[in-house]
C-alpha cells in the first residue's frame, strides 16, 4: 500500500457553492443595496460559498470525482445550490 501512496499526487478541489438563480439571497440582497448606496451599479449580485479540499488521488479527473461527491453528500442542497468544482495540483 505504501507504494501504491507514492505514485498519489495530493490535489486542491474547490466546491463553489451559490444558490440557484430565483431562490431567495437575503445576503445578497442586503449586500447589493448598501453597494449601491455607496454609488455602485450593479445588475445583481449573488453571494457564494467556497470550500477547498486536498485531496491525494491517481488523477485530477479521480479528485474531481471525490469533491463532486462530497458537494452531492453534503457541500450543497440540489434543490437550491448549484456548484462548480475546480481541480489543481497543490
Amino acid at each position: 500500500m505504501t507504494a501504491h501512496h507514492e505514485l498519489m499526487t495530493t490535489y486542491t478541489a474547490t466546491v463553489t457553492v451559490r444558490l440557484k438563480r430565483g431562490v431567495l439571497d437575503p445576503e445578497a440582497e442586503t449586500t447589493k443595496r448598501a453597494l449601491e448606496r455607496l454609488g455602485f451599479e450593479l445588475e445583481s449580485l449573488r453571494s457564494a460559498d467556497q470550500f477547498e479540499v486536498d485531496v491525494d488521488a491517481d488523477s485530477a479527473g479521480e479528485a474531481e470525482d471525490r469533491a463532486d461527491e462530497m458537494a452531492q453528500r453534503l457541500l450543497a442542497n440540489p434543490t437550491i445550490h448549484d456548484y462548480d468544482v475546480e481541480v489543481a495540483e497543490a
